[in-house]
């Protein structure tokens, strides 16, 4: 079924990648290495999240592409999706409808100081959190937040190939990858090395040009923080990244991971 799914989604996020009205001009999306056969999608009880895509400073002109390859994906992994660009969705109530939140590639200030509290709350109740791309390009004044997320963005050379490798290929978000994986993204350089994390996969600084993190580059993480499950990828830049069976695959694991499904 998970076969199935991504290249459904996969036909769905490039037709939309080329016809996207936000975009400056339809994307050419560059060849990506292949995954291996992907596992059976594990049975689990039906689960809701929350993709969140507010921004307050650069606006991905991709957010549309990803949210519905999220949706899709839900479609056909029993989960549903509910996407908002409103702040007032966070406040416990109707957080509490939600197994997990996504930042979305979101930047800038995007909350205020209670529905920040009601997010603590959320997590430190078990619940979990996706961050995909520019969610460390958020709420800088937030500290709590980029403690959950793993690290803060500090800076990105110019969209190019280069070649991710897999650090842990036993995670949900990791075991249907190939390894090495050659794709084109935004490579992302951040503020310090994430603290307190399992680093999931990392970009080599010799496959391309403006890397500044060194040998350990990681792209791909996630940990337990204070109760909740935060999974993180600076991959995402790009509306043909939704397109891309691999990407696809990373991030559904994730989003499994993050509700507690193994």
């Amino acid at each position: 079924m998970r076969h199935r799914c991504t290249v459904l989604v996969s036909l769905v996020a490039a037709a939309l990648a080329c016809n996207s009205p936000d975009a400056a001009a339809p994307e050419v999306c560059p060849a990506s290495s292949g995954a291996p056969a992907a596992a059976p999608a594990p049975a689990h009880a039906p689960f809701q999240i929350l993709v969140f895509s507010r921004t307050t400073g650069y606006r991905h002109a991709s957010i549309a592409t990803g949210i519905t390859a999220i949706e899709v994906l839900g479609a056909f992994n029993d989960f549903t999706v509910e996407a908002t660009e409103d702040p007032a969705a966070f406040n416990d109530t109707n957080l509490a409808r939600f197994d997990a939140v996504v930042f979305l590639s979101t930047t800038g200030e995007i909350l205020d100081e209670s529905q920040q509290a009601a997010f603590e709350r959320y997590i430190r109740a078990g619940h979990g959190f996706v961050g995909v791309h520019s969610a460390s390009d958020t709420e800088y004044g937030w500290p709590w937040y980029h403690a959950l997320l793993g690290a803060t963005f500090a800076s990105h050379p110019a969209i190019q190939p280069a070649t991710v490798i897999v650090v842990d290929p036993g995670q949900p978000s990791t075991r249907a990858l190939p390894n090495p994986w050659e794709r084109t993204d935004e490579w992302y350089n951040f503020t310090a090395q994430p603290a307190d994390v399992t680093v999931l996969a990392r970009v080599d600084e010799a496959s391309y040009t403006g890397g500044t993190m060194g040998a350990l580059h990681p792209i791909s993480w996630q940990h337990v923080y204070e109760g909740g499950r935060a999974w993180y990828t600076a991959m995402g830049h790009t509306a043909c990244s939704y397109s891309e069976r691999a990407f696809l695959d990373q991030l559904l694991g994730g989003i499994e991971w993050a509700v507690g499904i193994p």
